[in-house]
């Protein structure tokens, strides 16, 4: 399309990562004893390389659970009700409209409908109205269109990455077909091209096979993406068949994406059913990326693998176990803010 709309990479400077924190009155209620530590392991990553922004209907608590060890002056708070903590999904998207810092608000209807949603839908709108963002940001309401952080990977030079399982389906925009989807991404987020995964899932992934749990843009010309070698894994063949369709990717001028592998996690079940547990769901911040550990020997393989794709940034590990007994993980719960975009 002909615009002016940037949408910033992960990997562009960032003022700021949002976390939503999980409570008593969420699915995290019988698990809060092993979820929270995640979190406050998350928070304290974050915190020491950036500002971090914590919704929550409780923030003496949160406080409580952080700890004195904590650069305070570093969180910012805000206070509102919550159903569950997936800040990639319900949280605002970033782009630059003609120069000027925007924050989209789609709407969240929990991954088609399948949960409530009804307090986390309004979490970005509540933040502007609480002033959280600078104030030259407008916040666009981009209602009906249903979109989903996770289901978006960018290169921040007008090609996306998606999978046309999650765009496409039920309760989410289904009313339109795959072309009339690809105008309209293309025209709010001034993409030149959208590159569509045809193949790859996860066994537990209840988000229709959202991007950021498969493959993930790690610059301009890196992709790093979950290789299955273990035929008698149920994921082989689906993955096999997306490994070839990114061979087959090229960039814009015709060149082939550098393609890093990263290894199948190994399976972890929970009250006898397969967790998501996948290592593309890492966090890129600044001058460093959050890694998920599942207490697996594969942990290290995948922190080397990801060195390759991100020489100058420091990789680190965090146990994400307790995570993914909500089938999500680390990539998940967080959602990054450009510079200039959070006060």
């Amino acid at each position: 399309m002909d615009n002016n709309i940037f949408f910033p990479p992960e990997w562009y400077r960032q003022s700021g990562v949002q976390l939503t924190w999980p409570h008593e009155g969420t699915d995290w209620e019988p698990l809060m004893d092993e979820v929270v530590p995640c979190f406050v392991a998350i928070a304290k990553e974050i915190v020491k390389k950036e500002r971090l922004l914590i919704v929550t209907p409780d923030a003496k608590k949160v406080k409580e659970q952080l700890g004195d060890d904590v650069d305070y002056s570093r969180i910012t708070f805000r206070e509102m009700e919550t159903n569950d903590t997936w800040a990639r999904d319900h949280g605002g998207i970033s782009v630059f409209d003609d120069g000027v810092p925007t924050v989209y608000d789609f709407v969240f209807n929990a991954w088609g409908m399948k949960f409530a949603a009804n307090y986390d839908n309004l979490i970005t709108r509540n933040l502007s109205h609480t002033k959280t963002f600078a104030k030259d940001i407008e916040v666009v309401n981009m209602q009906p269109f249903v979109l989903e952080g996770g289901s978006l990977e960018t290169d921040g030079k007008g090609t996306l990455l998606t999978t046309v399982e999650c765009l496409s389906s039920v309760n989410r925009n289904e009313y339109l077909s795959k072309e009339q989807l690809e105008y309209h991404l293309k025209d709010i987020f001034g993409l030149h091209r959208i590159l569509w995964l045809e193949n790859g899932y996860l066994e537990g992934d209840d988000t229709d096979s959202h991007i950021d749990t498969l493959v993930r843009f790690c610059s301009e010309d890196t992709i790093a993406y979950v290789q299955c070698t273990d035929t008698t894994d149920e994921h082989f063949d689906e993955l096999a068949e997306m490994e070839k369709e990114l061979h087959a990717f090229t960039r814009e001028d015709g060149t082939p994406y550098r393609l890093i592998p990263l290894p199948m996690a190994d399976s972890v079940t929970w009250e006898s059913k397969r967790l998501p547990a996948t290592y593309a769901n890492f966090l890129i911040i600044n001058d460093a990326v959050l890694l998920p550990f599942y207490l697996s020997p594969k942990d290290e393989v995948a922190k080397v693998a990801l060195t390759k794709a991100f020489p100058d940034r420091e990789i680190i590990g965090i146990n994400c176990l307790p995570l993914i007994k909500q089938h999500g993980s680390l990539h998940c719960i967080t959602m990054q803010y450009p510079e200039g975009f959070i006060k």
